[in-house]
């Protein structure tokens, strides 16, 4: 099912506010690829995969691990917290993971250390009702030292001396901006002296081993992580993540170049969610949102969070397929709409009678819109045994096409149900 062109990138981005479902494309599409590669975020990311019978549950590991043929990579645009690192990998492992030989980290990558999860809660507590809702695994304050010049690298590690000082130096800066919080020091580097060592056969400078891959014409994927209104410049900010989610953090977090990058796909739910806090103008408070909400099953992979739910908007999908420019798209989980008498696609904002050119960078006024709103007729009937575009009902077939025709941007893969070969493909 899955093909990979030689030598060129292929990326997979999420399209709304995460939680698409990227993941089963990347497993499907991983059964093809040589290298599958991380750029942004760390463990605050979440993909679920289902194969041979056991459910693998990725946060900072490529789910291209799934695939034994494959390598992945953690570029150095991510964030690595090196005790979940190797909890995520165990797990994994006692369900039959082997990562022997093909898992890498790249040296310039920051490490997440204990401290930035304690700040992160009191980040959060000093926002009181206006928290962002982060996930608090310390991403934000990693991402903040990073910024600041003051973060610590993979490669840090192995000059012990300079890396124990200048440790000791900024959880002394976060004591004096956040109060003199209690952080045993000695033990958390105790432990890390013994992580360096257990993490160094994984640790290769990411950006050669990536353009030789690419030289030899290999396949490489990129999962990308979070989504397009996460990220830190063109999401809902604040209520964003730390890093650059779009096809442009590929370039600044694994050092490829765009004129490497082969295909870009969007990965879409049929729906909308949102975890956290933050405007949402297509949300659903009422049975409509509770059952997208159930039979969707969402709940965050990493936080365990309840999803918002609303409507497809696709007045978020244009701007996002502005930014990121996408090849092709994947609709996943349609068939969560199974059941519904009629489906509601959001297609324009208005505010004070005026339609609005684009997404709104003003929260306020996000909040404040009216939602113009197409709605098209459901099908009633269960599709995931489907495996054709033809083999949908004609009803589910005119939500694709209408998509298609708004986004002007071709639908390639279709999710419609949980299994991993739940998923069609077609030719576009």
């Amino acid at each position: 099912m899955a093909s990979l062109r030689n030598g060129g990138a292929t990326v997979v981005m999420g399209a709304q506010w995460g939680d698409e479902g990227k993941g089963k494309l990347v497993d499907v599409l991983a059964s093809d690829a040589d290298v599958v590669a991380r750029c942004a975020g760390g463990n605050n990311a979440g993909h679920t995969i289902v194969a041979n019978g056991a459910k693998f549950d990725f946060h900072l590991l490529p789910s291209g691990l799934v695939n034994p043929n494959c390598v992945s990579v953690i570029g150095n645009g991510v964030v690595v917290h090196l005790p979940s690192f190797f909890s995520e990998l165990e797990n994994n492992e006692k369900k039959g993971l082997n990562a022997d030989g093909r898992l890498f980290v790249s040296d310039r990558a920051h490490l997440v250390f204990d401290f930035h999860q304690v700040v992160d809660g009191l980040r959060e507590a000093e926002l009181g009702g206006s928290s962002l809702g982060t996930t608090r695994k310390g991403i934000g304050p990693t991402y903040s030292s990073k910024s600041s010049r003051s973060g610590l690298r993979v490669h840090h590690l192995y000059n012990w001396e300079e890396f124990e000082a200048k440790y000791r130096t900024t959880l002394a800066n976060k004591q004096k901006r956040y109060g003199n919080f209690e952080h045993d020091a000695d033990q958390e580097l105790a432990k890390l002296k013994q992580l360096a060592a257990r993490i160094r056969p994984y640790v290769i400078d990411t950006i050669p081993y990536i353009h030789k891959a690419l030289a030899e014409k290999k396949r490489v994927l990129v999962e990308g992580a979070n989504a397009l209104m996460l990220d830190l410049d063109f999401g809902t900010y604040p209520f964003v993540t730390s890093s650059s989610t779009t096809v442009g953090g590929v370039c600044t977090g694994l050092g490829i170049p765009p004129t490497k990058i082969d295909k870009v796909i969007g990965v879409v739910k049929a729906y909308t969610t949102r975890v956290g806090a933050g405007p949402f103008p297509t949300e659903l408070l009422d049975d409509i949102g509770n059952h997208l909400q159930s039979v969707g099953v969402e709940y965050g992979v990493t936080t365990g969070r309840r999803r918002r739910c609303g409507w497809l908007d696709l007045v978020v999908m244009k701007y996002s397929c502005m930014i990121n420019g996408y090849t092709t798209l994947n609709i996943t989980k349609l068939d969560v709409l199974d059941q519904l008498p009629e489906i509601k696609v959001a297609v324009a904002y208005h505010y004070e009678g005026k339609k609005l050119d684009s997404f709104p960078a003003d929260l306020t006024l996000l909040s404040k819109v009216d939602v113009e709103y197409i709605t098209l007729p459901g099908w009633k009937q269960d599709i995931s045994a489907c495996r054709t575009f033809e083999a949908l009902p004609l009803n589910a077939q005119l939500y694709i096409k209408k998509v298609e025709e708004i986004l002007e941007t071709p639908v390639e893969w279709i999710g419609v149900g949980p299994a991993r070969d739940a998923m069609i493909r077609r030719q576009v």
